[in-house]
């Protein structure tokens, strides 16, 4: 399955799993933690505090909360240019599917039903890249790590490159004090 994700996505981690800790101490000591974990890179794990909400340049906390910003755009492009071809392709089939059992509006006006299924068809497939690149679920966790961040807590952010990662990190840091939350 991460094989067919990574295919949409231009990024190399899909999945945030993030802990929120009221003190510096618990929250350094759990960056260890998660950085002996097989395979996890330093880059893959950030610590944020109120003052990554401070600084001067207001990309900081974006980027590291999204660390990767040209893997967003692959992904927008790929998801687009899935998400569109699947929904020519389903829009060709049922095409297809109401030519052959006589359907009568598209049998009276083949060429305007083919333009308008085909064409309704793609057009929901690319809003369908268009929510997938808007990632909602990112947009969730972001939001409870700035409010944890402006009550002065700590944030863990961590990037798991696949889903045997995301376990190992999440059911690492469910065993800590810390509230854990993830994105899909």
């Amino acid at each position: 399955m991460d094989y067919l994700l990574q295919g949409m996505f231009g990024e190399k981690s899909l999945t945030k799993v993030v802990a929120l800790f009221d003190d510096k101490a618990s929250a350094e000591a759990m960056v260890g933690r998660v950085l002996r974990l097989p395979g996890m890179e330093p880059s893959q794990v950030r610590l944020l505090s109120q003052a990554d909400l401070k600084t001067h340049r207001a990309d900081l906390f974006g980027r590291k909360m999204e660390p990767e910003q040209s893997g967003i755009f692959h992904t927008a492009f790929r998801a687009h240019l899935v998400a569109g071809f699947a929904g020519f392709v389903l829009g060709l089939l049922l095409y297809a599917y109401w030519m052959n059992s006589g359907h009568v509006m598209v049998t009276s006006s083949p060429m305007l039903a083919f333009i308008a299924i085909v064409g309704f068809a793609t057009t929901f497939g690319l809003l369908l890249g268009g929510l997938v690149t808007l990632r909602p679920d990112h947009v969730r966790v972001i939001a409870q790590v700035r409010s944890a961040l402006r009550a002065g807590r700590w944030a863990l952010v961590v990037h798991p490159t696949d889903s045997h990662q995301t376990e190992q990190a999440q059911e690492l840091l469910e065993g800590s004090s810390a509230r854990v939350m993830r994105t899909l």
